[in-house]
């Protein structure tokens, strides 16, 4: 009675679920590589990591504007006023005007200097007395050079933060890959687990078909009088619990399509798609010949951790030649050539009585002085050497040593690293090779299973055997289907897994990153 009570419990159960896959829900039959591509396109985390190869995109334009020239202009009143000391000034009160402007070009040196060309005018007025010109028109083009011999010089030391900034956007984009790859595999393994489900659910179904015949079969032999009733119980008891298996095998595909649908981004406003997913595709069982070696350089070769490694590495080497320069002395080269103008209204005076009255005056336009600037009518030039000698060298110093030990530090991370990557491939490479013997097994052992079956079955039809073996051998075969399902699906996440490992997942699906990155 307890048997047939669990029976009916478990009967009622099921009546409060619909079927797997009904015929009135929407389905959406996708591939593997469907899937990938969706992913890849329309999944929220994909869209978040790929600003930070853009943003690092930015910082490496950013720190280009350095050895961008800069264009300065400048303008300038300036309006005096102060009471006569002298009476040659012939005012009580002296003003004086001084209108400037001045443009200059400037530009950073890769070397790690700065040269500036510059115009200079201006106008000077005043009304004090005896000015020989009044107003004064000045020019004056000056070229200066500073270029350091020791300290801030080469090419490496100016251009540092593009280096640093070009090696964080490598950086950025192998951890973009590297997410790329991660979330591929998390497709593969949510789509295979999916499949999974599926094929375990039909195993289930199979199983609790044959459970049902046997029991419709035990029904008719007792009717007959050639069963005792037990057997019926027997059988029912069976049908129960194969009944409550395909409701955790539902379970499970719910469970998997769930996971699917939130690597595609498959929702309905906040929720997620009522659509079923009907995988396409099936586990291959193609026996992939790979050698440990070849796999081992490709890691090597294309590891995006292994990458970024070595790209912080490059910024720490760089680090320290800029902080092993940093503790030379400063020894600056200066340079300006400059070549002015000048013109005006000139005042005359008499020679013999230049206190006296001025005679006239002689007007020069402002063109002249920038004519005269322009057509170097006057050679100027100055050549100089500043030496520094820093009082914070200890600093430096420190800055220095801090540099060789990240480099050494840096050193034994990457020894690390590739430790590890070999270790990953090495254990990528034994999981396909173990997961294919495990398929070959337990696929001999599903077609024994099966035929032990048959036999027993033929058996009990001649009253050979009882319905207690019969099942036995129907759980068995169910047993057996499932594991040949569950090494079939692991083969092929194997396989991603060394895909993964070898960096080759994205190649493989001709997916590059700069489909995803912006112009």
């Amino acid at each position: 009675m307890r048997i047939k009570a669990s029976f009916i419990a478990v009967f009622i159960l099921i009546s409060f679920f619909k079927p797997c896959y009904s015929q009135e829900e929407e389905q959406l039959f996708l591939t593997l590589e469907e899937c990938i591509i969706r992913a890849l396109r329309d999944n929220i985390s994909v869209a978040v990591e790929v600003i930070n190869p853009e943003i690092a995109d930015a910082s490496l334009t950013k720190a280009k504007e350095t050895f961008m020239p800069r264009f300065d202009i400048s303008f300038g009143n300036e309006h005096v006023e102060n009471p006569s000391s002298w009476w040659l000034e012939q005012a009580d009160t002296v003003i004086t005007k001084d209108l400037n402007y001045s443009a200059a070009l400037v530009q950073q040196i890769p070397t790690g200097g700065n040269f500036s060309l510059s115009l200079y005018n201006n106008k000077y007025e005043t009304n004090s007395g005896f000015q020989v010109i009044n107003p004064r028109y000045g020019s004056s083009l000056r070229l200066s050079v500073i270029q350091p011999l020791l300290k801030n010089f080469g090419f490496k030391v100016s251009r540092r933060e593009i280096i640093v900034a070009r090696n964080n956007l490598d950086i950025s984009v192998s951890q973009f890959e590297k997410f790329l790859l991660d979330a591929v595999y998390r497709v593969q393994e949510a789509y295979w687990n999916l499949v999974y489900s599926i094929d375990n659910y039909r195993v289930k179904q199979q199983s609790l078909k044959l459970a049902q015949d046997l029991l419709s079969k035990n029904k008719k032999e007792v009717e007959v009088g050639k069963l005792a009733e037990i057997e019926i119980l027997n059988a029912e008891a069976t049908v129960a619990s194969r009944e409550a298996d395909i409701l955790q095998a539902e379970a499970l595909i719910r469970r998997s399509e769930d996971l699917l649908k939130d690597l595609l981004n498959l929702t309905v406003g906040e929720e997620l798609s009522p659509k079923k997913i009907i995988p396409l595709d099936k586990p291959s069982f193609d026996r992939e010949e790979i050698s440990l070696e070849e796999a081992l350089n490709k890691a090597l070769e294309k590891s995006p951790d292994l990458k970024m490694k070595k790209k912080t590495l490059e910024t720490n080497e760089l680090d320290l030649k800029v902080a092993k320069n940093q503790m030379l002395p400063g020894l600056d080269l200066e340079f300006s050539y400059w070549s002015p103008g000048l013109s005006g209204t000139e005042i005359i005076f008499d020679p013999s009585n230049p206190f006296g009255p001025p005679l006239g005056e002689e007007v020069h336009p402002p063109s002249d002085a920038l004519k005269e600037a322009l057509g170097f009518t006057y050679n100027n030039w100055t050549v100089g050497l500043t030496l520094s000698l820093p009082l914070s060298i200890f600093t430096t110093k420190a800055d220095y040593v801090r540099a060789k030990m990240e480099i050494e530090k840096g050193l034994l991370e990457l020894k690390n690293l590739e430790k590890q990557v070999f270790l990953e491939v090495r254990n990528a490479v034994r999981d396909v090779e173990t997961n294919f013997k495990r398929v070959q097994a337990y696929r001999v052992s599903r077609e024994l299973a099966e035929r032990r079956l048959e036999a027993e079955v033929k058996k009990l039809n001649v009253g050979l055997t009882t319905n207690y073996f019969v099942l036995q051998y129907q759980e068995e075969l169910a047993r057996e289907r499932s594991l040949e399902l569950n090494s079939l699906v692991s083969y092929n996440l194997a396989l991603a897994r060394l895909e993964k490992s070898l960096g080759t997942s994205l190649e493989k699906r001709n997916i590059k990153i700069t489909q995803f990155l912006k112009e």
